[in-house]
């Protein structure tokens, strides 16, 4: 494998305990990332962004399992940014995570920070972006985590490529944000979707930047697919040939073969394929826009070459573009997403400490402006349990470890108790659409099992969500369409080899349970992966407390921090 020479040096510690030596040995790494902007083409225009080290997607992470990274983030940009590390759990260091203003403040301009990214046990693909505003649009890149020295996994491959999926806006994205909060609607969609950066066919001025895997006949691939996309979920396909699933979000799936796979913003997947075609001929990998929604959304496709190495140009002969499901097909992502199940046995206690329901809507709020463009006029909001999440000018981490009151506890239930959330009328909808808007998290005991049940409801404009939980993997129990019922529940219920991941999609009017164990102490950001949706409001962080013992208790705060004050 590739670019394993990254190692700085290497950590060895031991503890004495009960007359028995216990060595802990990891790699550390050290990378520095330079943020500032560069002039890119796309679609015919050029355009500032902003990068990492000057390169759109950013530079990979490489580490080996259980490894350490000290990234030097600094900022040459001209507004506060922040760096998240998507699925890596951090034990007992959120203080290195990086949402803004729930972790830490933004790195101010001229400024910088080390975080200090802690690996346990992830392996396979995660990856890094921004989290503040909207620059993790730009702002990305692939986290490749190999197993442990001497450990091989079940599967092998000959080489591996890094895809990742990605927007390009052809006008500037920050004053798009703003235009659209200035009236109350969402932004409007991307121009065009990428593959590594680049557009490809059948995008305007896209075809000789169009990006290429060249690939040996007969040999196996492994595809690390990273979803950065902003707010759709994606197809992804190669014409003719087919696709072996064994991964996703750094964890191992129960291996199975498929024609096409389907991947929400901020999920992973560890994909095998094998160049069994035709010499002389090239062959397109595409990824096609998937949305249940009835919002606007980006439909354009983005497709990127697979070349066998005896075609010397793109221009040589192209199989058709793969036939990936429509973009309303929601029986074919339910079908690719039903097949994911673990790896191992894990065969979960029936048991669990505490059950918290969350529904996950789409509202409205009153216009507070002279004039809103929102349904009704009035603006668009998104909430947890009818709450709207409103930030702070304090990251809510600083604020829980001195003592500051500036949040509320979210309700652990929906209001309403007795509500079909999928079968609202219309007449029903004005008690439902208006959430209240207010700072509220989710406090949760150290050391408890935890079942989260996501509702979808049919308030507003329903559709699949994706929800990602920062400092946990979790394990996806059950899910199913409908109202959520503890009938239903137990039908669907999957205890034996339920998959393993940090990002999931709550089905349109439908429902989801995840379970974990809260063993991570600290303040841990949950929300939407569709920016738009976190951006209005759906969002709240967990608060897990810390356990007795010292193995239990948040590491020391860093110094260095971004301060909070203007």
């Amino acid at each position: 494998m590739k670019n394993l020479g990254r190692y700085i040096l290497a950590f060895l510690s031991c503890l004495l305990l009960d007359g028995v030596f216990f060595c802990m040995a990891y790699n550390v790494h050290h990378y520095s990332f330079i943020l500032e902007e560069k002039n890119f083409t796309r679609l015919c225009v050029e355009k500032p962004i902003l990068t990492v080290n000057g390169i759109f997607p950013g530079p990979t992470i490489h580490v080996r399992k259980g490894d350490r990274a000290y990234v030097n983030v600094h900022n040459h940009a001209d507004y506060g940014v922040t760096i998240h590390w998507h699925g890596v759990k951090q034990p007992r260091n959120p203080w290195s995570d990086g949402p803004e203003y729930i972790t830490q403040c933004p790195i101010k301009p001229g400024k910088n920070f080390t975080y200090e990214v802690i690996f346990s046990d992830e392996e396979g693909t995660l990856w890094w972006h921004a989290h503040s505003d909207w620059t993790r649009a730009t702002v990305h890149g692939a986290i490749v985590i190999y197993p442990d020295v001497g450990v091989m996994p079940n599967y092998t491959y000959d080489a591996e490529e890094v895809i990742i999926l990605g927007d390009w806006y052809k006008e500037n994205l920050t004053a798009l944000v703003d235009y659209a909060a200035s009236v109350g609607v969402d932004p409007v969609p991307s121009d065009s979707y990428t593959i590594n950066g680049q557009p490809g066919f059948p995008n305007n001025c896209s075809n000789e930047t169009t990006y290429a895997l060249t690939v040996q006949e007969g040999n196996t691939y492994l595809l690390r697919i990273v979803s950065a996309v902003m707010n759709t979920e994606m197809f992804f396909g190669i014409a003719e040939h087919n696709l072996t699933v064994i991964g996703q979000d750094g964890a191992y799936v129960s291996k199975f073969n498929t024609s096409y796979i389907m991947i929400t913003p901020g999920q992973t997947m560890d994909v095998l394929f094998t160049a069994d075609k035709s010499l002389g001929n090239n062959y397109y990998m595409a990824a096609f826009p998937f949305s249940d929604s009835d919002a606007p959304f980006d439909q354009a496709n983005t497709s990127a070459l697979v070349v066998y190495d005896t075609s010397t140009t793109p221009s040589a002969s192209i199989t058709p573009f793969p036939h990936l499901p429509l973009p309303n097909d929601s029986n074919a992502a339910i079908s690719f997403t039903s097949q994911i199940n673990n790896a191992d046995t894990i065969n979960l206690d029936a048991k669990f400490d505490e059950r918290i329901i969350i529904t996950v809507s789409a509202n409205q709020l009153p216009c507070d402006l002279d004039e809103c463009d929102g349904p009704r006029g009035n603006r668009l909001s998104t909430s947890l349990n009818n709450v709207s999440y409103v930030s702070t000018s304090v990251d809510i981490l600083q604020a829980y470890t001195s003592g500051m009151s500036i949040y509320g506890e979210l309700p652990h239930d929906p209001p309403y108790p007795g509500t079909n959330w999928t079968d609202i009328s219309p007449s029903d909808a004005p008690s439902y659409i208006f959430p209240s808007q207010a700072t509220k998290i989710l406090t949760i005991d150290f050391g408890k099992s935890i079942e989260i049940v996501y509702q979808g409801t049919s308030i507003g404009n329903p559709e699949n969500h994706p929800l990602h939980l920062h400092g946990y993997s979790f394990y996806v129990v059950g899910t199913a369409s409908g109202n959520f019922t503890e009938e239903a529940y137990q039908k669907h219920l999957n205890l034996e080899n339920p998959p393993k991941v940090n990002t999931i999609g709550v089905p349109k009017n439908g429902w989801i349970a995840i379970r974990f164990v809260a063993d991570n102490p600290g303040v841990w950001f949950m929300h939407c992966h569709f920016e738009r949706h976190v951006t209005l409001g759906m969002a709240t962080a967990l608060i897990v407390t810390e356990g007795e013992n010292a193995d239990e208790k948040m590491l020391p705060r860093p110094t260095g921090l971004p301060e909070c004050s203007a």
